[in-house]
């Protein structure tokens, strides 16, 4: 897949125009397809072959002093858009963002890093019930991101109401929702040359005790963190990571926890060859089931999958093949039904 950037959706017709016209700016089109051919293990597949293309609107302006801007649109499949952000960057003030749907702001960013040739574990042809953190990511939220010092870097994110909703303009969510404010901060350092990067995040949003009622922890808020280490050493890149996230629900038999850790290397045969493996482990402890002496204990479920990749590019063409296998994919206490996918992929560039 090309994870293309994505960047703005405010009044684009109107404003880029303007952004070229008066600030000596300019608009830009990327675009990539993709076409896949998917064998699932154990399912009905129906037809195999599948494809999505996307289109980015990208444009760039600069402001008195050299400090720029951008505002962009990504496209995905069928007319559908994807995340959107209003970029600028200042000369010694850092990166202020404002996002809008995943742009991956605070921990959103870092929901899975670890290296991989093509996609990651969870992202190749099998459906899972893995639950990401993701902060502030999914609703339209602030950020900003200190300049790097050192190979470090800071990230806050904010968002009024975190309750997954992406407003156009002189517009409210209008969305009654159990999650209040909520904010995000990550930091990431290394070494300069990038051989080694270790990032550690954490999120916290309001619970609305109004709208809770018995459903809900009153003693705290929704938790989320995330920690990870990669290395690097010429074509070799080593990672693992571990998340977690607190939902204060209180209802019985219902999810109260979920966990990830995943790991994975990749070896860069030469410029254009890669291979990796990777693992992934996701857990989900639930609340217990009764609130009796004789059946009150919490259950818990994992969930696993690893997966094999090779990536070959040409040029704006590349060609990628996945073999993954999951065990338990929909957290079952009793029937861990085991799953398996094969994915031979084109993917285009332009």
């Amino acid at each position: 897949m090309n994870k293309l950037t994505k960047i703005g959706l405010s009044a684009l017709c109107g404003s880029l125009a303007s952004i070229s016209a008066v600030n000596a700016g300019s608009i830009e089109v990327t675009g990539s397809a993709l076409v896949t051919y998917t064998t699932l293990g154990g399912q009905v597949t129906g037809n195999p072959i599948g494809m999505a293309t996307g289109l980015t609107f990208t444009g760039n302006g600069e402001l008195d002093g050299g400090q720029t801007f951008s505002v962009a649109i990504a496209q995905t499949n069928k007319a559908a858009y994807s995340s959107a952000n209003i970029t600028l960057n200042t000369n010694s003030a850092g990166t202020f963002k404002l996002s809008s749907a995943e742009g991956g702001a605070g921990i959103g960013g870092y929901d899975d890093n670890m290296p991989t040739a093509w996609e990651e574990v969870w992202d190749t042809g099998i459906t899972t019930n893995a639950n990401f953190q993701k902060g502030v990511s999914g609703s339209t939220n602030i950020s900003w991101k200190s300049p790097k010092v050192a190979g470090t870097t800071f990230q806050i994110a904010y968002a009024p109401a975190n309750d997954g909703s992406s407003n156009v303009i002189q517009d409210v969510s209008g969305v009654e929702s159990i999650f209040g404010s909520g904010y995000s901060v990550v930091l990431d350092t290394g070494t300069s040359d990038g051989a080694i990067n270790f990032f550690v995040g954490g999120s916290k949003t309001e619970l609305d005790s109004k709208l809770q009622g018995a459903l809900r922890d009153l003693s705290g808020d929704h938790e989320e963190a995330v920690v990870g280490l990669q290395f690097k050493f010429g074509p070799v890149a080593l990672g693992g990571q571990i998340s977690g996230e607190r939902l204060r629900t209180r209802a019985l038999n219902t999810a109260e926890y979920y966990g990830n850790s995943s790991w994975g290397i990749a070896f860069n045969v030469n410029d254009d060859l890669s291979v990796s493996y990777s693992e992934a482990r996701h857990l989900q402890t639930k609340t217990k089931k009764v609130q009796t002496s004789s059946d009150d204990y919490t259950p818990k479920s994992w969930m696993r999958g690893d997966s094999i990749q090779v990536a070959y590019t040409i040029g704006g063409v590349g060609l990628k093949f996945a073999r993954t296998s999951y065990d338990n994919t929909t957290f079952s206490f009793d029937a861990k039904v085991p799953r398996e996918s094969q994915i031979v992929a084109v993917s285009l560039a332009f």
